[in-house]
């Protein structure tokens, strides 16, 4: 779909990135070696001046070679830096996507921290925002309105119909490389400039056009003018009167005008760019063609009417000019200018909402383009109607933020026939990486966007995680109320009429051995039997025998899976796959030897092989080792 595919991105990213430094470092000499001529030209300026209105040795006239000639050299210096800067920001676009292409993102970039909700029933526990995040990886967004739409679509998982429209778009945006380099190379993030919330507010709040207003405000200043070239000077004085009794009574109005339009109003020749290429391209996906109807850009173009209003913004800033300040007065500029704000405000303010959504939604899935085009064998996930009950079937998959070269891939089915698969295994196993990547594949699945697996099918399902549970002595609370408050939350999805998937890690620690077994299976129980497929981690092998206890006659089948290690040369090795059954050994004293808390001869007396209950040692965050 778009344009040609290109197979190879890391080839076409290091051959277009050798271009666009030989662009650069061309533009660069270019622009060095214009300074002196304009230099020159600036100085034989200055010097034809002296000599015609000083010294009178020949007439103005005489002037106009150099003042064209300096001012022809000022505007080609000003467009050989623009188009410097712009061949510096492609080569940091395209260094940029080597890096990603090399595991090398995670230093770089917005992280999105501002959207992480510590209530979120997953975001936190799947890495979705933060250092090294879901979101880091994916965003390739140039304004706020569409970093926080993509953060939207991480946290929210979109339906069936929904998941395809976007696939949709995003197979049409994956081979545009063109269009993305033309974005990244635009200017400077529009973080700084744009504030959609402002920028909304203010359209929002318009008034009644102003009418007569506008029309006295030019006749005035034009009348006076008119007089004052016929030598009418007294005329001339009293409709400069008239017009400074007019500008004071508006001097509230246009007071509040100029100080919404400088908040509000910054930065939109880039914002006006952004809409034009959204405008220009032919697209095939039916969601980018909903997008280009509703700018309702056929019927006029909100790229030209946001270049209008930027217009009217630097006039507005004009103002402020010492040369121009005078004679701005005497024009009524400041008022005219304003009355121009807000004329255009009550006309088309009401339509910036809607350019924002769409710009963002836009930028949303072209970030999700451009993260197909750099993973070329990360399918995009089948997703399957509702009505066949809940699925989650994938192959070889593994986590999508752990670098290519570490990730262990895995298989994993869960539909209505076994619902949970029961994870035991040692310490540094994999357990823990291993809900994550199940996690995070299914917001990617159902974001639009491809998946790390030889192939996923998928229904529409509801993602709760507990893994991350922590103390909060802000909240007050202990890890295990946040725990089993968040626990109550995702059993609450079960009402929702939307299929759950869980993801417990070592449920219920921060009790005895005797109510963590009791309760741990009490919520599992009512979670399968609610029709909810998941995965549970434990330590506590005791909890591996709710397999028998629900499996009798095929109802809610439970299965038991695990990682296991191997002791080799005195050190731990892990292989990170998942087996059939239960883990039959434990390694935490093996651990405990090697970082020297415990000596090879020191006597331990410890529970039974299989009954062990403490936490975790490698739930670390993503990224770490495992599959």
């Amino acid at each position: 779909m778009g344009t040609m595919t290109h197979p190879d991105p890391r080839g076409e990213y290091e051959q277009r990135l050798c271009a666009r430094r030989e662009s650069a470092a061309t533009l660069d000499r270019q622009a060095r070696a214009l300074a002196p001529a304009r230099l020159a030209a600036f100085l034989a300026l200055l010097a034809a001046g002296w000599l015609s209105f000083i010294e009178h040795a020949f007439t103005p006239f005489w002037t106009a070679a150099p003042a064209l000639t300096f001012a022809a050299l000022v505007a080609w210096h000003h467009r050989l830096l623009e188009s410097l800067r712009a061949a510096r920001r492609a080569v940091d676009f395209y260094e940029r996507g080597l890096a990603r292409l090399d595991d090398r993102w995670m230093d770089d970039g917005e992280t999105g921290r501002r959207f992480l909700d510590p209530h979120h029933p997953f975001a936190g526990d799947l890495d979705l925002f933060g250092q090294g995040s879901l979101f880091q990886l994916l965003n390739r967004a140039r304004t706020r309105s569409g970093e926080a739409t993509l953060a939207d679509w991480l946290q929210n998982p979109a339906e069936g119909p929904e998941v395809r429209a976007r696939q949709a778009a995003v197979l049409d945006l994956r081979p545009r490389l063109d269009l993305r380099e033309d974005i990244a190379v635009l200017g400077d993030r529009l973080e700084a400039g744009v504030a959609p919330d402002e920028l909304i507010r203010w359209g929002k709040s318009a008034g009644a056009a102003p009418g007569r207003e506008r029309v006295a405000a030019v006749a005035l200043p034009a009348a006076a003018v008119l007089c004052a070239l016929a030598g009418a000077w007294w005329f001339a004085l009293a409709i400069y009167l008239a017009q400074s009794a007019f500008a004071f009574a508006l001097r509230k109005r246009v007071k509040q005008t100029v100080k919404d339009a400088e908040t509000a109003l910054k930065d939109l020749d880039l914002l006006g760019e952004m809409l034009a290429r959204v405008e220009a391209h032919t697209f095939e996906a039916p969601r980018l063609a909903e997008l280009q109807h509703g700018l309702g850009a056929k019927d006029e173009s909100p790229a030209a009417l946001v270049h209008s209003l930027r217009v009217r913004a630097e006039m507005l800033d004009a103002r402020m000019n010492p040369m121009f300040a005078p004679i701005a007065a005497l024009l009524l500029w400041t008022t005219q200018v304003a009355l121009g704000i807000e004329a255009w405000r009550s006309a088309h303010g009401h339509k910036i909402d809607r350019w924002l959504d769409t710009l963002g939604q836009f930028e949303a899935l072209a970030s999700l383009g451009a993260h197909a085009y750099e993973r070329p064998d990360d399918p995009f996930a089948e997703i399957r109607p509702r009505d066949e009950g809940p699925l989650f079937d994938a192959e070889q998959m593994g986590h999508p933020l752990l670098p290519a070269d570490r990730c262990v891939r895995n298989d994993l089915r869960l539909d209505a026939n076994v619902r949970l698969k029961i994870v035991s295994g040692s310490n540094m196993s994999g357990k823990s990486t291993f809900l994550r990547a199940t996690g995070v594949n299914t917001v990617l699945a159902l974001l639009g966007a491809p998946v790390r697996a030889k192939s996923l099918r998928i229904t529409a399902l509801q993602p709760g995680a507990s893994i991350l549970a922590t103390d909060s002595l802000r909240e007050g609370t202990s890890r295990f109320y946040t725990e089993i408050t968040r626990i109550r939350d995702i059993v609450g999805f079960t009402r929702a009429g939307r299929p759950l998937l869980f993801l417990l890690d070592e449920m219920l620690q921060g009790t005895n051995s005797h109510d963590r077994r009791a309760g741990a299976i009490a919520i599992l129980e009512n979670l399968v039997d609610a029709g909810a497929i998941g995965l549970v981690t434990t330590h506590d092998l005791a909890l591996t025998e709710i397999a028998a206890r629900l499996g009798p006659e095929g109802r809610n089948a439970v299965e038991n899976v695990h990682f296991q290690d191997e002791l080799v040369d005195g050190e731990m090795a892990f292989d990170y796959r998942l087996r059939a059954g239960v883990v039959k050994k434990s390694n935490a004293l093996a651990l405990m030897r090697a970082v020297g808390l415990i000596q090879d001869e020191t006597e331990v007396h410890s529970e039974p092989e299989g009954s062990q209950s403490g936490p975790e040692a490698g739930s670390e965050r993503v990224p770490g080792s495992g599959g």
